[in-house]
């Protein structure tokens, strides 16, 4: 099942909307990334377990 990041879910002072959809360590990576890059976070195996534990299952969208 893919995973889905929500920075809307996580209050920020830059009020950031980026979504990451995909699969679970395709969407992990890039959260990892955007979260060091654009938020200031730092890049250790705890930060990396935090956001694993954020991530929830993508609501498939029906037309």
């Amino acid at each position: 099942m893919r995973k889905v990041m929500d920075c809307r879910d996580y209050p920020s002072e830059s009020h950031c909307t980026l979504t990451i959809a995909g699969e679970e360590e395709e969407v992990l990576r890039a959260a990892t990334e955007h979260a060091v890059s654009v938020h200031g976070h730092t890049d250790t195996l705890e930060f990396r377990a935090t956001l694993r534990s954020m991530l929830k299952d993508e609501v498939p969208q029906h037309a």
